[in-house]
């Protein structure tokens, strides 16, 4: 699945984050699966609301991390596009 900057996406029904206590970790709760999240992971689910596109989440990111958007929107849209190859984000 190609992901834009106008795309939106939003956590399949029956997947959300929570944080994993036994782990000490954000993770990924899918049905049958648990992925582990990393901390740059976390922080890309926690703007994933359904509401914003790609681009409005990579502005918030550069911003929170000073970081150029250039070199977030290619991880961000990576990561997205993993999700929606495994089934657990919607576009």
């Amino acid at each position: 699945m190609r992901v834009t900057p106008d795309s939106v996406p939003r956590l399949r029904r029956g997947v959300r984050r929570q944080f994993d206590k036994t782990r000490d970790t954000a993770v990924l709760m899918a049905p049958e699966r648990v992925i582990v999240l990393d901390d740059i992971a976390d922080a890309i689910i926690m703007e994933c609301d359904g509401h914003r596109s790609v681009a409005e989440i990579v502005t918030v990111l550069a911003a929170r991390y000073q970081a150029p958007e250039d070199e977030i929107s290619s991880d961000v849209t990576e990561f997205f596009e993993d999700l929606a190859q495994a089934a657990l984000v919607t576009l």
